[in-house]
């Protein structure tokens, strides 16, 4: 029998976005894969007509500097027959990844009418806009079947889209399945992306048309997505934090998928390793509160993705950071464009396997099983009864004991700091990493207490320093890979130079690396 004290149990105030939005999966595919997903059991089995046909075409528009695009806002006029509807979205709040605000109205022509739209509701940069300072930025011509399908759960809408997007002369063809949910249970979405799945390799689509749409227009990348606070309150229980706390990570992964596949900053795949890392985090210390509980396999695919990710991330920082700082100390002698040129490939070729990673089925279905535990708590399941009282307590209690506990484990792992091995150091960082994310994760409940920035301060700057001595770790690996790809010599007297050069800064770091435990090791812990 569902508990009434728990979020998505009926009776249970869930806070909800006032504004009217659309939750909406999308899974991109070849034009084939669509033309046989059409006739999926899943579709025509539930399906409540026979679907029609519509074509649209949609002109977005923005002010020559992209106001609506800087404050996360798209805004089109499609037609469709003789309609015209413009459309006004923008990212909703909380931590739904499938869901945006969207208000829509009827407008005589393809021109924007502001004055239709409950601008007092929207509010800004709406509410001191005028409508002849817009100009159209693309354009999106969209063959579209549409189908309702009815299950007991809910209704879902699904659009087979196919066409393209353009922006002057620049164009991207768009080949997508839209999953949006008309009423009930949003898990059916992932319940469906999960059958289609088993009949086609799609991948899960986290760009909408407007941000492709504006990617052509500007010539730019996909932004990658640093981690939002996580939205808990004095008023949560642990299970409604639980809920904030992976929906946050669950965000923070999603936003990421589109700017380290298409991108190639090195701020995405870092992003989403911080994600990956928070995730696995979050995970470890539910189950040890909870017991066994379903998030097993996400906590092993989190951790095979990270895996993944790791040579790209390692490239990138030697191609950047490391010798951007050896560029600075201006040491002499040492062929810093030779180097980064002979990085280059395998840099690529670490890119072209990540990609593969994220196109793959297993990382597609991981991504759909996660967000369909997500929205049916999952956590809850295979939970001994004793521990289903934890999941009802003030959160407040759980954070002091969580924090408690991560802090203890950190001052034990640094006790004797200067007689720590190599290796127990890299276990005190990734100790003190895991306790930072987690102070993080519930910072917003000690918002009002002075003692929370100061403590995250000296962990942060602790960590950078133990953080030195680990890039000289992971750099080595590439420097032998590049030893024995190149037999030139100035390339291998560079190659010994950095190796030096990383040696003479540990030395550098450690000095001060004793006074920084000592520091934090004295900060008295803001939850206490």
């Amino acid at each position: 029998m569902p508990n009434p004290a728990l979020p998505g149990a009926p009776g249970h105030p869930n806070a909800q976005d006032k504004a009217p939005h659309e939750v909406e999966l999308k899974l991109r595919g070849t034009p084939a894969m669509l033309d046989k997903l059409r006739q999926a059991p899943v579709i025509t089995q539930h399906a409540r007509n026979q679907g029609i046909v519509r074509r649209l075409e949609a002109v977005y528009y923005d002010t020559p500097d992209c106001l609506l695009d800087r404050h996360g806002i798209s805004l089109r006029v499609r037609r469709s027959g003789q309609r015209h509807i413009q459309t006004l979205k923008r990212a909703a709040s909380g931590d739904n990844p499938l869901a945006r605000q969207e208000w829509e109205t009827p407008v005589d022509d393809e021109h924007i009418d502001l004055s239709r739209f409950p601008v007092a509701e929207i509010g800004a940069p709406l509410d001191g806009l005028r409508a002849e300072v817009l100009r159209p930025v693309f354009s999106s011509k969209v063959r579209r079947r549409i189908q309702k399908v009815q299950f007991d759960s809910a209704l879902v809408e699904i659009a087979f889209d196919e066409g393209v997007i353009a922006a002057g002369e620049r164009s991207e063809k768009l080949s997508e399945i839209e999953l949006e949910l008309k009423a009930g249970d949003a898990a059916i979405l992932y319940e469906i992306g999960l059958s289609l799945l088993d009949l086609a390799p799609l991948q899960v689509e986290t760009a909408t048309k407007a941000a492709r749409g504006y990617k052509l227009a500007r010539n730019t990348e996909f932004k990658a997505a640093k981690a939002e606070p996580v939205a808990i309150t004095a008023e949560d229980n642990v299970d409604a934090a639980i809920a904030k706390i992976l929906g946050n990570g669950q965000h923070q992964l999603m936003a990421n998928l589109a700017p380290v596949e298409f991108g190639d900053n090195p701020e995405g795949v870092h992003q989403m390793r911080v994600s990956l890392r928070r995730l696995r985090t979050a995970l470890t210390l539910i189950r040890r509160e909870l017991g066994p509980t379903a998030l097993g396999p996400v906590a092993e695919e989190a951790r095979r993705l990270a895996r993944v990710l790791g040579p790209a991330r390692n490239w990138d920082v030697f191609a950047t950071d490391t010798l951007a700082d050896i560029e600075k100390a201006g040491l002499p002698d040492i062929d810093i464009a030779g180097l980064r040129n002979a990085a280059e490939p395998f840099r690529a070729e670490s890119y072209v396997v990540v990609r593969e990673m994220l196109a793959g089925s297993q990382t597609n279905r991981f991504l759909l099983s996660f967000g369909r535990l997500l929205e049916r708590r999952g956590w809850r399941n295979g939970v001994a009864s004793e521990a289903m009282t934890v999941l009802a307590e003030p959160v407040k209690s759980f954070a002091r004991r969580v924090l408690t506990r991560s802090h203890r484990k950190s001052l034990k792992r640094g006790r004797h700091f200067k007689q720590l091995s190599p290796e127990a150091r890299h276990e005190l960082r990734l100790s003190l990493k895991k306790l930072r994310y987690t102070s993080e994760f519930f910072l917003p409940l000690y918002a009002d207490v002075p003692a929370a920035g100061k403590y995250l301060k000296r962990l942060s700057q602790l960590q950078d320093v133990l953080g030195a001595a680990n890039d000289a770790a992971t750099t080595q690996p590439l420097l032998d890979t590049l030893r024995r790809g190149t037999s030139a010599p100035e390339l291998h007297y560079s190659i010994g130079a950095v190796i030096g050069w990383q040696r003479r800064e540990q030395v550098e770091a450690a000095k001060g690396l004793l006074k920084r435990w000592r520091k934090f090791e004295a900060t008295t812990p803001f939850w206490a």
